[in-house]
């Protein structure tokens, strides 16, 4: 095709895109006073230095020029004779650091390069159409310098986190700044739309923004984001809602939490199509519905596997009409085409662009380029915001080494088209990897003793805690018929955990409601074990859990730390949950691949697959020639191995005996030899038919029933700097703690030199060291290290500390040792039988506690109900108080 001259450009290219944004093309008429001309795209307007190629006149005065390119042009280069035509309008009433016009455009017919020249430092940007005569006018009322200022004048709400208000104010100063594009990285977890919801409020008040786009890429986050605006309470005691208008989509039953009662506010499409400098609102939207309405449904943005809204029809937006746009969840890792329609989306708008995600990756730190805010998962740990892991390295010899099946071994075969199994008996030895568990065999065994092994740390922590911990197990896969991981992991966990069907659910987008199913989950104490392949695309949160399953593996970074980011956040119904347990199948390989990486992950967005007739076309029209037939000759190959017998037969009206293989191997040499026939052969509509629908062989999914798999597990604890420690290393680390802290710590030299001195103060503050110390020694952690190295449960923090400072001292629970300290203060005494139930109470609680004090006496129930201080000193004759120091001395001794 023929390029156009920069005439042809203008008139077949740029003249349309200016009559679209509402401008009349007309040419300069001297004899017309410039008051005559109104949203008129003068041609040919006279300067100083010469004639401009169009002039942009609103109401007699000049608004903008454009210097216009033939389509070859670059767009960038050219601005500047934009600027010096700017500079020769001697007769238009506004001067800018020497411009007399303020917006400046140049544009080759398909890209557009603007200008606003009044900020003496402002940037040139891309933008993908004209503005509109209104579009200008309010661009020239506003005063982007004044209205940033007053941006930091305006409190943050009073429920904000420190983090939150920094991320707000890194923001405020990003567009002081006068970035236009930006990306705030905030752990999942953190209050990410709370925090954006008080930073559009601040934007709005402060006039910074006043039509707003937060985008999101499912329905259910869209309702989650319109309940934030609605439940966000202003300065004044309102609610964002009623302050300035909240709009949304149409959701469906699906999208609401149970029992909601929830009116969609649709936005006027005038507000779309035709928006004025008096609307003030935010639009929440899908960024399917936005693609929708700016391309039309054949724009194919499928990353959601919802269903695309029916009544979403494409609608004439300008470029104008949100000027700030807020893009939730942007990491998530589309195909090559979803990413290109992803950032067409939001290209189309000249607005302030924010990202939000939790992990960045490389498409959108190229989109967005500066992260101008950063609250990673560790720092929200360390400040309390969220919770840390332990980890379980759980080894299966099946998952760690693959399958070795042997002639004459009896295996289940299933076809996975139909579901039908049967047992067959195999006539040679075959051997499966490791990657192809779950995807090509399943060994039943496996499965069963990793869910065992998960069942005795699950009942450990219901015995500690008194609740079964809310478990999230990720399958490899949902398939069809008989061959589902995800259905065969659910059945065995019922007969395991023996709790009945209820308790263990199947989540995945196969179920009925599968987002009702997520929310039962969430606020529900059954299911207790949801299992699913992918929870994370819902947006949905359940902060209860407690274990979390990778029975599949993954090299994606973002799908790891989405996974991982199930569990981080601090517990609903559970407000003691301080941490919870990652339960890595893979011998904690899967951790280990994924230490060290950067937080900015370079994982790029799925590679789409170039249609194989795409290939053979640009073959036939010698583009890039000899790449393309190294890959159509791969492309060949790979077919040749996947056809059936009967695929064979049919290729072979077009190849000698069907075989492929030989004609990929020789096709360099055929069409060098005879072009025009090879590509006659290729380029045959039923050749290239085929190429494509060529009948498979059908698969099958085998079930290995003989193997038995070796399961064990090793319990991992992290630190305050996320390094791992298994149970004798954390144990040496601890004794080495102890040991170079006697002096430092008092409660420490108490137990191991003072016990007289020992109280319920020096307990607290030993506890509160240990915790807060960078290897994370929390009671729990240090218990679950000497069980695991000593097969001792429970033992007690005083038997800890004294072990670790000399290894002979004996390791006893809390209920041992009181028993001890008791032998020791009361033998050879005699009691009365109210002394005999004060002393009860007193063993209950040091049990519990391991110190006892006066203050206890008054506030704890099990003395204050019976009388407390006064009554109980009476009982013990006014020798209660030299009663309990020989306690505490017995406890700590």
């Amino acid at each position: 095709m023929a390029k156009l001259n920069e005439a042809e450009t203008r008139k077949r290219l740029i003249d349309p895109m200016l009559a679209a944004a509402g401008w009349n093309i007309v040419f300069y008429d001297k004899t017309k006073g410039q008051d005559n001309y109104n949203n008129c795209a003068i041609r040919e307007y006279p300067t100083d230095y010469g004639p401009a190629d169009y002039a942009l006149c609103v109401g007699g005065k000049i608004l903008g020029i454009i210097e216009a390119k033939k389509e070859e042009s670059g767009t960038q280069s050219v601005l500047t004779q934009a600027e010096r035509y700017s500079r020769g309008l001697s007769n238009n009433p506004f001067n800018f650091n020497g411009y007399k016009v303020p917006f400046l455009y140049s544009t080759n017919g398909k890209g557009i390069r603007h200008h606003d020249v009044r900020p003496a430092l402002s940037r040139s940007r891309q933008i993908s159409g004209f503005h509109t005569p209104e579009a200008l006018v309010e661009k020239l009322n506003y005063d982007s310098e004044e209205k940033s200022a007053r941006f930091f004048d305006i409190p943050d709400n009073t429920r904000m986190r420190p983090y939150q208000c920094e991320a707000c104010d890194a923001i405020g100063h990003a567009i002081a700044d006068r970035k236009r594009t930006m990306l705030v990285a905030m752990a999942t977890g953190t209050g990410k739309t709370f925090t954006i919801v008080n930073l559009i409020y601040r934007l709005m008040k402060a006039g910074v923004a006043k039509r707003v786009l937060f985008l999101v890429d499912r329905r259910a986050l869209a309702a989650q984001a319109v309940r934030a605006f609605s439940s966000f309470e202003t300065e004044q005691g309102l609610k964002f809602d009623k302050t300035y208008e909240v709009y949304s989509q149409h959701f469906q039953r699906g999208d609401l939490d149970e029992n909601e009662a929830f009116d969609s506010n649709l936005i006027p499409e005038a507000y779309l199509t035709d928006p004025k400098q008096e609307h003030s609102f935010v639009y929440v939207s899908t960024i399917q519905r936005m693609t929708i309405n700016l391309f039309g449904k054949a724009s194919d943005y499928s990353c959601s596997d919802e269903p695309e809204d029916e009544d979403a029809g494409q609608l004439d937006i300008p470029i104008h009409a949100f000027d700030l746009i807020i893009a939730d969840e942007c990491h998530r890792g589309y195909s090559a085409q979803e990413v290109s329609v992803w950032r067409d989306t939001l290209d189309h708008f000249d607005a302030i662009k924010v990202g939000l995600t939790a992990t960045p990756a490389a498409h959108t730190l190229a989109y967005f380029k500066d992260v101008v805010y950063k609250y990673g998962y560790e720092q929200a740990v360390r400040d309390g915001y969220l919770v840390d892991y332990d980890i379980v390295a759980l080894e299966s010899g099946v998952r760690m080494s693959g399958i070795f099946l042997r002639e004459g071994e009896m295996v289940g075969v299933i076809d996975s088209e139909t579901g039908q199994s049967k047992i067959d008996t195999l006539e040679d030895e075959r051997e499966f990897s490791a990657e192809k568990i779950e995807k090509e065999i399943t060994n039943i065994d496996s499965n069963k003793k990793i869910l065992q092994e998960i069942k005795r740390y699950a009942d450990e922590h219901e015995e500690r805690y008194g609740r079964f911990p809310k478990t999230l197990i990720f399958a490899v896969q949902d398939l069809a018929n008989s061959s589902s991981h995800a259905d065969q992991i659910v059945d065995q966990a019922r007969d395991i955990f023996g709790r009945g069907d209820s308790f263990v659910q199947k989540i995945t987008g196969k179920v009925d409601r599968p987002l009702q199913r997520i929310r039962e989950f969430r606020n529900r104490k059954e299911p207790g074990i949801a299992v699913t392949v992918d929870l994370l695309s819902t947006g949905v949160d359940v902060p209860d859990i407690e274990y979390i399953v990778f029975l599949r593996s993954m090299k994606s970074r973002i799908l790891f730390e989405q996974m991982i980011g199930r569990g981080t956040r601090k517990g609903e119904h559970y407000p003691d949950k301080s941490h919870f347990v990652v339960f890595d199948c893979f011998g904690g390989t899967l951790i280990d691949y994924f230490k060290g990486v950067t937080g900015v992950t370079a994982e790029p967005p799925r590679k789409e697959v170039k249609p194989i007739k795409k290939v053979i076309e640009d073959i036939w029209n010698n583009r890039d020639r000899a790449y393309n037939v190294r890959v159509l000759t791969k492309r060949l190959n790979r077919i040749d191995k996947e056809m059936s017998g009967e695929s064979r037969d049919m290729f072979s009206a077009f190849v000698e005996k069907g075989d492929l293989n030989r004609f990929a191997i020789s096709l360099e040499r055929r069409l060098s030899e005879d072009f025009t026939g090879t590509t006659g052969i290729l380029r045959n509509p039923d050749f290239l038919n085929l190429l494509e629908n060529y009948p498979r062989p059908p698969k099958t999914f085998l079930v290995d029933y003989a193997i038995r798999d070796v399961v064990s597990s090793t319990w991992i604890v992290r630190d305050a700097a996320g390094k791992e420690y298994k149970p004798d290393d954390y144990l040496s680390i601890f004794s080495d703690f102890v040991k170079e802290n006697s002096e430092k710590i008092a409660a420490i030299g108490i137990l191991l030199d003072r016990p007289q001195e020992w109280n319920t103060d020096a307990l607290g503050e030993l506890k509160e060291k240990l915790e807060s110390s960078q290897q994370r020694f929390t009671i729990e952690n240090l218990q679950r290290a000497h069980k695991e190295k000593y097969n001792k449960a429970l033992v007690d923090i005083i038997s800890m500390i004294k072990h670790a400072a000399r290894e002979e001292e004996s390791l006893l629970t809390a209920e041992e040792r009181v028993s001890l300290a008791f032998d020791r203060v009361t033998v050879g005494k005699d009691f009365t039988s109210d002394q005999r139930l004060w002393l009860d109470r007193i063993r209950s609680h040091l049990i519990a506690n391991l110190s006892i004090d006066k203050e206890d006496f008054e506030y704890i129930p099990v003395f204050s109900d019976y009388g407390g201080w006064n009554k109980a000193n009476r009982v013990f004759e006014g020798k209660l108080s030299t009663l309990i120091s020989e306690f505490n001395r017995a406890v700590a001794a």
